[in-house]
């Protein structure tokens, strides 16, 4: 990846996954983690605690809105 497709992924919003991805991250203390090394920093058992809290997190939110 060059510097200008960098710059162009530094500029993209987030997407509504990623913010979760993120806060989960936050939550569990690997945000730093993230921030220094990347996602690929990670062990496969971290990376794997994230996705499921985030397909707990989506099936919660997904069963809020079909009740309303």
């Amino acid at each position: 990846m060059n510097k200008e497709e960098k710059q162009k992924k530094k500029n993209k919003p987030m997407t509504e996954d990623e913010k979760l991805k993120y806060e989960i991250a936050s939550e569990l203390g690997l945000l730093e983690k993230v921030k220094q090394g990347g996602w690929k920093s990670l062990t496969a058992k971290e990376t794997g605690r994230i996705g499921g809290l985030m397909t707990k997190r989506k099936k919660e939110i997904m069963k809020k809105q079909a009740q309303n």
